[in-house]
């Protein structure tokens, strides 16, 4: 029984570690092809945050178009004349919006995100961002990759019957930011991060194959775009 229980506890501690291992094995598996186009002229970001990463896009009149629901909506202000940034992102609807920070972080939360949840978008605007500044990793797209990008964002909000993105009640954290129900579903194996992934690689950047967690993101971002 003694030898049972032993085993048992091995086979516990070691599954975190063989799933940040196969993170990081995913990362370094290059997928969805790099199109013609090596680099660009426009320029977004990924903010990274302890658990999480979000998109930055340049709010230029036909980000703001695209995505002037938030405002409608939520408040957002992107048409604030000192908003430069859209921040989006996608995560679980019991973790993402009750955990502001890790303070925040609930054994519950993390249960219902780890066994499934449903998908939630959040976003919120953001001002000038020195290109120096720290927890941003700039990429630089072609006008066909980022049309991809806006678009596989865009189409990553849920809508109802008349196409129109559906607000959810919670709270956001910055006073600026607001939560949608988004497509998918958000497990162990398809997180925020690979969420990211995804949007990267149909945009038509090369990226890891599956990215768990913000290392695999970070270990991608290294050995797939340099």
């Amino acid at each position: 029984m003694l030898r049972l229980a032993l085993r048992l506890l091995a086979l516990l501690v070691s599954l975190p570690l063989i799933y940040l291992a196969a993170g990081l094995a995913g990362a370094l598996i290059a997928g969805g092809p790099q199109d013609d186009a090596e680099g660009g002229s426009y320029r977004v970001g990924l903010l990274r945050g302890p658990i999480h990463y979000d998109f930055l896009l340049p709010l230029d009149a036909a980000t703001q178009s695209r995505f002037a629901f938030a405002e409608a909506q939520k408040g957002v202000p992107l048409s604030h004349p000192d908003a430069r940034w859209i921040v989006i992102g996608w995560g679980s609807r019991a973790f993402y919006t009750t955990a502001g920070t890790y303070a925040d972080i609930t054994a519950g939360a993390v249960w219902t995100a780890a066994t499934g949840d449903a998908a939630v978008m959040r976003v919120d605007a953001l001002g000038e961002i020195p290109a120096d500044a720290p927890g941003v990793r700039w990429l630089y797209l072609s006008p066909a990759q980022y049309a991809r990008l806006a678009a596989g964002l865009r189409g990553s909000f849920a809508e109802d019957g008349a196409g129109v993105p559906i607000p959810l009640a919670e709270a956001g954290f910055t006073g600026t930011d607001g939560f949608w129900q988004g497509t998918g579903h958000f497990s162990l194996f398809r997180t925020c991060n690979v969420w990211v992934g995804d949007q990267l690689r149909a945009a038509g950047l090369r990226f890891g194959l599956w990215t768990p967690t913000p290392q695999s993101v970070d270990l991608a971002l290294w050995w797939q775009q340099g």
